[in-house]
């Protein structure tokens, strides 16, 4: 397999825009949320294309104090957009969730890229970024659905002891589902990536497991240390 992938023009990515339309259209139809959608679609094209040039750059980069101010970045916006689910603690849960996903996801960056892939140097962007943003990622998620599920249990009633186990049981669904779904419902992105660049499925399959297990361990290493680090005496009540 040594075919290469083929590149979208401009004018042909247009089509895609087409379903989406529709989706808003039917959104505006039903009073609903359409014109937060046009915002979303609008900034993910925005980001999208300055991240483009923008690791363009990175990539060319071979300094270390670059990368590492870049996951710096990673880690304290996900850290924030993590708690978008309960923005009345925000401010005072945002130092919880900055070590949680520091510990829980540096840590499992540095297990991957350094015993697992063995990157040399061990800041290489090409690398380093795309999955420094993967493993962020799903720790923010994970923290989010934590601290969100954590506050409505508590506003329950529920004790806090059971509440934190339900908040992290709730944080991890996504991706369970996902390992069980991976092969048989989906080809995620990484692998799919990799199968259109022309790399051997046996290949891309290791990638993914790795991927995978990296997400896994990320969100459930994240939303325990946040569960575990923030006190039980934080007013979460409304």
């Amino acid at each position: 397999m040594n075919e290469t992938i083929t590149t979208i023009p401009f004018s042909n990515l247009i089509i895609i825009f087409i379903p989406v339309a529709l989706v808003i259209v039917i959104l505006h139809k039903w009073s609903l949320e359409w014109k937060n959608s046009i915002y979303a679609v609008f900034r993910m094209l925005v980001q999208l294309l300055m991240i483009g040039y923008f690791l363009s750059y990175i990539f060319e980069s071979r300094e270390s104090s670059i990368i590492v101010l870049v996951l710096s970045i990673m880690v304290f916006v996900a850290s924030w957009i993590a708690l978008g689910t309960i923005p009345n603690q925000r401010q005072g849960l945002f130092k919880y969730a900055l070590i949680s996903i520091i510990i829980g996801g540096g840590s499992t960056l540095v297990l991957v890229s350094q015993l697992v892939l063995k990157l040399s140097p061990w800041y290489l962007p090409q690398y380093m970024i795309p999955i420094a943003g993967m493993i962020f990622a799903s720790s923010m998620n994970g923290v989010s659905l934590a601290g969100e599920r954590l506050i409505a249990e508590l506003n329950r009633d529920r004790s806090y002891t059971e509440a934190k186990g339900i908040a992290l049981r709730a944080a991890l669904i996504p991706i369970t589902n996902s390992l069980f779904a991976v092969g048989l419902v989906s080809l995620p992105g990484m692998m799919t990536g990799q199968i259109l660049s022309g790399i051997s499925p046996l290949i891309a399959v290791r990638y993914q497991i790795m991927v995978m297990c990296m997400i896994f361990s990320a969100v459930g290493l994240s939303s325990f240390l946040f569960l575990l680090t923030v006190p039980s005496k934080v007013k979460f009540k409304s």
